[in-house]
């Protein structure tokens, strides 16, 4: 009995280890804050996302993703009048090149931030509860760079109960409820952007964390959680005065394992309304959509076409992104360096 239960507990563990360890995000670009903490602060209002991302459907213990991300300036920066977006006005789009041409780098400002996330796959659960300091500096005229670091705690967890067995087994070990281990977490990033680009490297999970099973009940400890590597770069075309394009892509590294990379477009008009596809190699294609409903709420929503073998079984997957702008005083209806 001992010899199945820790082959099924080693396969829960083979599946944390070498497959995807930290969520997928198609919709990224929406809030890179939640891939990089260097983010935090970056425009002048406090920014909220809340996100659920329910991936291959279909399929029994596909991941679930939710989180909720609030961040913000330390110290708002004093304008002498209302921003051009504030206006909603029909005819010339108040963001349209002339705009950008004013751009200018970020005074010297720090940001906090705060991320609640819980990821479920199977009976392998974690949540996770981080606190983000962030520092914003220009460099040139029109550049700025930042630096981030979050630091939190993540509950690893396994549902015992959820566990079947081909021949019966001790209820006190089939049935045991939820096995948790707490642990510290860190998350670090750099962040350099401009008016019409941006480049970011972040690292994730920096403190391993290991997972091991022993004796008659299932302890947390023995396969390893790993750091993630994350390198996001994106660029501004102007196509009209009124449509921008915005090409990006992630590359993702974890030991021992394959870079992967998404490639992402997205067509915006008037930094208004916006539709995309994005590429994720040899796992989906996608395809998002989104609009600033107003100056203090936008909606983003995507939808992944698998294309590896779970495709056979898998309907897809959703997600969505809700934001809420915070005290956005001069009332922005998008954002300013975040596009």
């Amino acid at each position: 009995m001992k010899r199945k239960l820790l082959s099924v507990i080693a396969c829960c563990v083979g599946i944390a280890s070498f497959s995807q360890q930290l969520p997928h995000y198609t919709q990224y670009i929406l809030n890179g804050y939640i891939l990089n903490p260097a983010l935090a602060g970056i425009e002048n209002y406090t920014d909220v996302k809340i996100s659920h991302r329910h991936q291959w459907v279909g399929i029994e213990g596909a991941p679930v993703t939710t989180y909720l991300t609030i961040h913000g300036p330390l110290k708002k920066s004093d304008y002498e009048r209302e921003t051009a977006t504030g206006f909603h006005a029909s005819g010339e789009n108040p963001r349209g090149k002339a705009y950008w041409q004013e751009y200018t780098k970020a005074d010297p400002h720090a940001g906090i931030g705060l991320t609640i996330l819980n990821d479920r796959t199977g009976p392998l659960n974690r949540f996770a509860a981080y606190g983000t300091f962030a520092y914003h500096l220009g460099i040139s005229p029109k550049t700025s760079i930042s630096a981030g670091i979050s630091a939190g705690l993540k509950n690893t967890s396994l549902n015992a109960s959820k566990l079947s067995f081909d021949i019966p087994v001790d209820p006190a070990v089939a049935g045991s409820g939820y096995l948790n281990r707490i642990s510290p977490d860190i998350n670090a990033g750099l962040y350099l952007y401009s008016a019409d680009y941006f480049v970011g490297l972040s690292a994730q999970n920096i403190i391993p964390t290991k997972l091991k099973f022993a004796e008659d009940t299932v302890k947390l400890v023995g396969g390893r959680l790993l750091p993630h590597l994350f390198l996001m770069a994106g660029y501004k075309y102007f196509l009209t005065d009124d449509i921008t394009f915005l090409p990006s892509g992630l590359l993702k590294y974890i030991s021992s394992t394959p870079v992967s990379f998404d490639i992402n477009a997205k067509f915006q008009y008037q930094d208004f309304i916006w539709v995309g596809g994005s590429y994720r190699y040899q796992d989906s294609f996608s395809a998002m959509v989104g609009i600033n409903i107003s100056n203090a709420l936008n909606i983003g929503y995507s939808y992944d076409i698998t294309t590896s073998r779970l495709n056979t079984v898998s309907n897809g997957s959703h997600e969505i992104v809700v934001g809420f702008l915070l005290g956005n005083k001069f009332g922005d209806w998008c954002p300013r360096n975040l596009w």
